[in-house]
């Protein structure tokens, strides 16, 4: 067995097994700031998402059966599977990341496709999103934001040439993107398909795509959205609440979630009422562990604890632009701003729709909202940003084919 120094110095006794060890030291070694604040950030806004959903969700937990602590038992397991992926996926090879990518979109469409056009869907909120199996409940759109990405990138990248041409956006591209946008949206899911409609215009945007090229996707988008709104009538009150203010018909409907996230906010003033005494928890605040949790975290942390989440995400956001910057690899580019781009996009929907600056849309707070497959999907996010921008390598615990690869030196 092979002893804490042992590991802490990254040698190991003839007896250990080489694919069961990952040294820490290694991992880091090497590594520029803006890596570590990265990952320091990531690590963070997991732990302080854990202690505001154990905060946000005993209420709704155990009125719903499931005890005090099953929400946050729920996640506290998917942080903990999530976690040890990240930093194993960290260690795989852009070579090994970009063979996989045409797999990677292809099982995510298909799981996407099992959602909308199976009975294995499951509706919730006037979206068809999760799919079952098995007794195992997920969104498969968190895994195909992933994928597109990676995807994305791999295809950019042999196309830096003549990126500024129509040709760049030429088959497969342009209709792997429409495939994928298309899938969400068959689910009527239009916060996600938006968020991964930014995820797309961020990549091409980083890749250098006319200005022109991308004015013409924004307004198909933008044209797509609107259809969305005028056929779903839930959606249309929503953007006229949003846009004209709430009459006394629509306050107990379309109104009262924001209306009660904003008293939430409000009430917490600038130290809050005290980690653990939300009101607005207590069967008021709508989706208090999930989609508002923000606003259960000024209401308790206050100004100080709102800004907090703020001002960690816009660290994360300066960190991994720098990385951006600082990379010579154009598939390390923008999988990183993809990455970047749906994170801290996602998160600034969201804290814009509590704010009441967007409409009510349904997005998660990443790292912090409740949902095992957005956090999962979201740590395997930064696990591939970090396995693109290594300055050191490690040895894989798995890559593709079973072999391994002696770590760099």
């Amino acid at each position: 067995m092979a002893s804490a120094a042992d590991t802490v110095t990254g040698t190991r006794s003839p007896s250990a097994s080489p694919r069961a060890l990952v040294s820490v030291r290694r991992l880091f070694r090497a590594e520029t700031p803006q890596f570590v604040v990265m990952v320091a950030m990531v690590l963070f806004l997991v732990l302080f998402g854990l202690v505001m959903v154990l905060s946000s969700s005993f209420v709704t937990a155990q009125t719903g059966g499931q005890g005090f602590l099953g929400v946050f038992t729920r996640q506290v397991i998917w942080a903990m599977l999530g976690l040890p992926l990240m930093f194993i996926l960290s260690t795989w090879r852009p070579q090994a990341l970009r063979a996989l990518a045409p797999t990677l979109l292809l099982i995510g469409l298909i799981l996407q496709g099992l959602v909308v056009f199976t009975p294995l869907g499951i509706t919730s909120g006037g979206n068809t999103n999760w799919l079952s199996i098995g007794g195992l409940q997920g969104q498969p759109s968190e895994f195909l934001k992933l994928a597109l990405i990676v995807w994305m990138a791999h295809i950019l990248a042999d196309r830096v040439d003549y990126i500024r041409s129509p040709q760049a956006l030429r088959r497969p591209l342009i209709q792997g993107v429409v495939l994928a946008l298309s899938f969400v949206l068959f689910g009527q899911d239009l916060g996600t398909m938006g968020v991964m409609a930014l995820i797309v215009l961020g990549v091409f945007f980083v890749a250098g795509v006319r200005l022109s090229l991308l004015g013409a996707v924004v307004g198909a988008t933008a044209g797509v959205a609107g259809v969305m709104a005028l056929f779903a009538p839930y959606r249309l009150e929503r953007v006229t609440v949003w846009l004209s203010g709430c009459t006394e018909d629509e306050f107990l409907y379309q109104c009262w979630q924001p209306m009660q996230g904003t008293m939430a906010l409000g009430s917490g003033g600038v130290l809050g009422v005290g980690l653990g005494n939300s009101r607005a928890k207590w069967s008021w605040l709508p989706e208090a562990d999930t989609d508002y949790i923000f606003a259960v975290i000024g209401e308790e942390l206050g100004l100080v604890g709102a800004s907090l989440v703020i001002i960690s995400f816009t660290v994360l956001a300066i960190a991994m632009v720098r990385l951006v910057q600082r990379s010579p690899d154009p598939f390390a580019r923008l999988v990183t701003a993809g990455v970047m781009i749906w994170i801290v996009g996602q998160a600034l929907v969201n804290i814009a729709v509590v704010l009441e600056y967007l409409p009510v849309l349904g997005v998660p707070l990443p790292f912090i909202s409740v949902g095992g497959s957005a956090l999962l999907s979201t740590l395997l996010g930064i696990g591939v940003v970090m396995a693109v921008n290594r300055n050191s390598r490690v040895t894989p615990v798995w890559q593709p084919g079973g072999s391994m690869e002696a770590p760099a030196r």
